[in-house]
């Protein structure tokens, strides 16, 4: 029986969408833009040879063509002469923000055609009420922060304050988010949850997607976010492939934060690690685990929360080209009925101002040694990868989405 892997490359946009007029990011484009940088002959610690983007195994199952029906170029490092051995494709977002549950949920059959809640950048971000509610439910002394800001520079800026005083530092950004950071052994990891939890339920109020609980190590001045993050995503409206799988009686594994974005809905299995590394070789202990007609969902965050929001150009480049490297120890296992597919949530170009997140196609770039070959063009929406998972697993089709097979 048919088994499905999709892989999102967490960020990996392909070309400003069709709207990204409204968001401010009409000319972005991650990959195009880190192709760029690479051509130009730029090096950095991250990336210290120069020369064009290095990703010959994913440029062979297609991902230039699927660039190139975005953007209309040819990006350096992506020209491709031979036989494509995969099916490729861009996505367009249907869903109203560019924020991570919406695209997973989109992906997964669930366009989010509503608006999130957004707090505001100034200080103070979160309304006094809020703060006194989450105060008086947790016994917390209080808290700092309370602004927009990236999670790194945060810590650099109110680390030591926060093991001072034992406030948590709260800050959100531009993603319907509330986010708690502090320090695992100054304030406690379980402690830390706990106070993620009661601020979950509080920002119901507000519709906010995601409480982020984001734990951090070290010293002054040597401040570092661990792999213990915890999302604590408000759950899917509706039904997603996820569910209806789960329900047929299928195995279900979420790989990394999956879990945490789907609020742990239609789930059957959940294991996590840490890194680009860690991530990868836990996906290849799963494909030889998975049984038949499951799904495998993971999620490579890396991209995004290392690089794309950090602005890190060579770091972002050299996670594609050891994604890459590494891609060939899970392709060449695959069994005749099996499909991966090579995705993105949304976009994070690393040369864009600030350090939000960008509204951009996506690749849908898939592959099995029985998959058809060849380009479906500019899709509609994310959707149309989970319904093409659910025709290929044999499940009833989703109310979302277009197969491509």
């Amino acid at each position: 029986m048919a088994r499905a892997f999709i892989m999102v490359l967490d960020s990996f946009g392909i070309g400003a969408a069709p709207d990204a007029e409204k968001f401010g990011d009409v000319g972005s484009d991650t990959f195009g833009h880190i192709a760029e940088w690479c051509a130009a002959g730029n090096t950095a610690e991250d990336r210290p040879n120069a020369g064009p983007i290095n990703v010959p195994n994913m440029v062979k199952l297609g991902l230039g063509k699927a660039a190139e029906i975005a953007t209309g170029k040819v990006h350096a490092g992506t020209e491709y002469d031979g036989q494509v051995s995969g099916f490729y494709a861009a996505c367009a977002e249907r869903s109203y923000g560019k924020d991570t549950p919406s695209g997973h949920w989109e992906m997964a059959g669930l366009p989010v055609e509503y608006d999130w809640g957004y707090f505001p950048a100034e200080f103070p971000s979160f309304p006094d009420d809020l703060i006194a509610k989450l105060i008086k439910k947790t016994g917390i002394p209080g808290v700092i922060g309370n602004k927009a800001a990236s999670g790194t520079v945060i810590l650099d800026e109110l680390g030591a304050e926060h093991v001072r005083n034992g406030m948590p530092i709260v800050y959100t950004s531009a993603d319907s988010v509330f986010q708690i950071a502090a320090h695992e052994e100054h304030f406690g990891l379980e402690r830390l949850y706990e106070v993620c939890e009661a601020a979950r339920v509080l920002v119901d109020d507000y519709n906010i997607g995601r409480v982020i609980a984001r734990p951090f190590v070290g010293d002054e001045g040597d401040y570092a976010r661990t792999g213990n993050r915890r999302d604590y995503a408000t759950p899917p409206h509706e039904e997603t492939l996820l569910d209806k799988l789960k329900a047929a009686g299928r195995e279900v594994i979420s790989v990394g934060k999956i879990a945490d974005i789907f609020a742990h809905s239609g789930l059957t299995k959940k294991v996590k690690a840490n890194g680009l590394d860690g991530l990868f070789d836990l996906s290849l202990k799963m494909q030889n685990e998975a049984e038949d007609g499951s799904l495998t969902f993971i999620n490579f965050v890396d991209f995004d929360q290392t690089y794309g929001h950090r602005r890190n150009v060579a770091g972002y480049a050299a996670a594609l080209e050891y994604f890459d490297a590494r891609l060939p120890e899970f392709t060449d296992k695959m069994r005749d009925d099996d499909v991966v597919i090579l995705t993105a949530d949304h976009g994070c170009d690393p040369t864009w101002p600030g350090s939000d997140h960008t509204r951009e196609h996506v690749p849908f770039v898939a592959y099995g040694p029985s998959f058809k070959v060849g380009s479906g063009g500019v899709r509609k929406s994310f959707a149309d990868i989970g319904q093409t998972v659910a025709s290929h697993l044999g499940i009833a089709p989703l109310s979302e989405g277009e197969s491509v097979i």
